[in-house]
């Protein structure tokens, strides 16, 4: 089992394939250039897997991949299948943007992926190609369907933005339910590399546009889960809100994350990181697990975004586009 300095159990690793991403989103990356870490720099996907492997022995039980978009990542489902077959019962799932999902999910799925979370910000075209930086609506919308024709359990990632987006609140819900999928809105956050005239909703702001339509009722958190859950009482459809400047959304934070160069990251908010690099590029596991073990120890026992108004926040330094949020 694995413990951090605060007491809680790790037992979720993220782990960022590729930094790169063909979308340029406002919240995430709008201005930088569309470029990449040389290939030498990344950890190969067998490197990446001996880490994998300390990690599950050590008691992780679930594992996401992200970006970037790591569907951009060459040969991503021989990673897929390198850790189902290591240990199938792990919850292995994915985050993408879909651009390029209709023609990958059938063989994602082959490999062993169990779940996708799907970012899906509106259903108007004009709007997406805003927020992304390109026309993107119609390919998403092909990916989630071709998703959900495979089997995938899919989750959908909503940031809703004012003056923006904020006006389809109602409709992705509308959307995601008649699919059987469940949406969570998360709160935009600030952060150094966005576009710094955005304006994200406070979660309370995202309930009373729901609020205006449907009854709702509170559910809580599951688990070490950071979406906060609620129940539309008329139809019966659950939604989630992920909240990270609510005060107690870090309490029970599972997770570390690690980036494509084997930087191991204890939390999202904060730049502090340790390499794995020159460990799993040796073979050497122990140093590996004494890196991770440090890591461990020194994780922050909670991010600096605050639930005051947005001009009174403190913005991370956090490129989101390395991570995966």
């Amino acid at each position: 089992m694995l413990i951090d300095g605060y007491g809680r159990e790790v037992n979720y690793l993220r782990i960022s394939v590729t930094e790169r991403c063909n979308f340029r989103c406002q919240y995430c990356m709008p201005e930088k250039p569309f470029s990449w870490v040389p290939k030498e720099n990344l950890l190969t996907f067998e490197e990446l897997f001996l880490f994998v492997k300390v990690a599950i022995d050590g008691g992780v039980t679930k594992i996401r991949l992200t970006g970037g978009e790591p569907l951009l990542r060459e040969d991503l489902d021989t990673f897929i299948a390198m850790i189902h077959t290591y240990k199938p019962d792990v919850d292995l799932a994915l985050t993408t943007n879909a651009f390029l999902l209709s023609e990958a999910a059938q063989i994602l799925k082959d490999a062993g992926l169990k779940r996708l979370n799907i970012s899906l910000d509106s259903l108007k075209a004009d709007v997406a190609a805003k927020i992304a930086g390109k026309d993107v609506l119609g390919r998403v919308l092909e990916g989630i369907d071709k998703a959900l024709e495979v089997g995938f359990k899919v989750k959908i990632n909503m940031v809703p933005l004012k003056g923006i987006n904020d006006d389809e609140i109602l409709d992705i819900m509308a959307y995601c339910q008649e699919r059987h999928m469940k949406v969570r809105f998360i709160e935009y956050m600030e952060n150094t590399h966005a576009d710094q005239a955005l304006k994200g909703m406070h979660g309370r702001e995202i309930l009373d546009r729901v609020k205006e339509k449907y009854t709702i009722k509170t559910l809580g958190r599951e688990g070490a889960s950071p979406s906060f859950n609620y129940l539309i009482e008329e139809t019966g459809y659950e939604f989630g809100l992920i909240d990270p400047h609510k005060h107690d959304f870090c309490e029970s934070c599972n997770r570390i994350r690690l980036t494509a160069e084997g930087y191991l990251i204890p939390c999202l908010y904060f730049d502090e990181a340790m390499s794995i690099a020159e460990s799993v590029k040796k073979g050497d596991i122990q140093g590996a697990a004494n890196v991770l073990a440090q890591v461990l120890r020194e994780k922050p026992k909670e991010n600096r975004w605050s639930e005051e108004e947005f001009e009174q926040r403190e913005i991370s330094k956090r490129a989101f586009y390395e991570t995966g949020g």
